[in-house]
């Protein structure tokens, strides 16, 4: 269930958490779009020029969707599903581009149908899928850079090697299909942007070289996403992130537009996640708290997104005891953090995960028969009254 809140609040304040849990229930996953707007701002500003295509994957609900393109910002999809959220939002497929470098052919025709133009491919049988939609699409060569030190090395998974680029190119060209540019993704969570400087240079010689032997417009660079957010760790702050970045697009040629997918940036801290105990037993010395949410619901992105959320009950206490958060499904991983220091908790009270925008939702599952977390989101426009309504995917 996923309901739309207006009217300006902070919904991260303990006493806004309990009124919203009272009237929507628990699990919660409250969404603040003003959090929403407060990084996408940040990002803007820290990288000049590129323009931001919100990555839907991390989180994809029509607030952030709206939110975004509110301020004038763009999308990123990746299949058909995210292709039909944004049809029925009413969202202009020009500020659409489709980046999934491996797609089956109904989700070429569907994105095309909806109206987006710029693909990715990144071999010769992905190019090879586009010949028949020559007149109507576009590509960009999707480049491998590996990132040992990213959370998540998406290189592995995706892009050509770096000396194949031109010959992709090349391919595209004999059958008649526009290369419009190139794209990478360095990974997720990346301790610097050393990666991505390595990244961008790679591409701008290859661009250029490209534009030489006439095998594209070669006109565009998405530079990907990644960039990392405060979860139990702090990292750089975003500006001092972007500044060796930045001064690598400023040796780009002025006719290179510039594009990137941040997704995690844009949301993961925009949203709070909201369990109650359920029950509780004494085991070896730890109190064990059974929360309604857990590793198959909102907590899945310690599975599947190497992420380790902040956690904290909203009740404080001066005594602490040992203690252990587990998840409501009967399956013994369904643990969400072990060794933490707590006051002593009753069923009922509530426990508040942090950082919590980014591949939680998204990813959570209704294993066991619990259900997913009622997305609330909160401040949709500044000023708004305070009407309730349901808010569809």
């Amino acid at each position: 269930m996923s309901v739309r809140r207006s009217r300006f609040v902070d919904p991260f304040q303990p006493a806004e958490v309990r009124r919203l849990v009272r009237q929507f229930g628990s699990p919660l996953l409250i969404l603040d779009c003003e959090r929403v707007r407060v990084q996408y701002r940040k990002l803007r500003a820290a990288l000049g020029r590129v323009d931001l295509h919100y990555a839907l994957k991390p989180m994809p609900h029509a607030a952030v969707v709206q939110t975004v393109l509110a301020e004038g910002g763009f999308l990123d999809l990746a299949t058909t599903g995210e292709v039909q959220l944004v049809r029925r939002l009413g969202v202009d497929p020009a500020r659409c581009i489709h980046t999934h470098p491996i797609k089956r052919p109904q989700d070429i025709r569907n994105a095309l149908e909806f109206g987006v133009r710029t693909f990715v491919a990144d071999n010769p049988d992905e190019v090879r899928k586009f010949e028949q939609f020559s007149d109507r699409a576009e590509l960009l060569l999707r480049v491998s850079f590996r990132s040992p030190g990213a959370v998540c090395d998406l290189s592995r998974k995706f892009g050509c090697d770096p000396e194949d680029v031109l010959e992709l190119a090349r391919l595209a060209a004999e059958l008649g299909i526009t290369v419009r540019g190139l794209s990478f993704h360095v990974g997720s969570q990346a301790g610097d942007s050393a990666k991505h400087v390595e990244a961008l240079d790679a591409c701008a010689q290859l661009m250029a070289a490209g534009r030489r032997r006439k095998l594209g417009v070669l006109d565009t660079l998405d530079i990907g996403g990644g960039f990392p957010i405060d979860y139990t760790q702090p990292v750089q702050d975003i500006e001092r992130f972007c500044e060796p970045l930045r001064s690598a697009l400023e040796a780009l040629p002025k006719r290179v537009r510039v594009i990137a997918e941040p997704g995690r940036f844009i949301v993961g801290p925009a949203a709070l996640g909201v369990a109650s105990v359920m029950g509780r037993a004494r085991r070896e010395g730890h109190w064990w708290y059974y929360l309604d949410d857990g590793l198959y619901g909102s907590y899945s992105g310690q599975l599947f997104d190497h992420a380790r959320y902040p956690v904290e009950p909203l009740k404080d206490s001066e005594e602490r005891l040992p203690s252990v958060l587990a998840g409501p499904t009967c399956d013994s991983i369904d643990v969400i953090a072990e060794n933490l220091m707590l006051p002593k908790l009753e069923a009922g009270d509530l426990i508040v995960g942090r950082a919590m925008g980014a591949y939680t939702w998204a990813s959570a599952t209704e294993f066991n028969f619990f259900p997913k977390a009622t997305v609330v989101a909160v401040n949709l426009t500044p000023g708004d009254s305070g009407m309730v309504m349901p808010f569809p995917l």
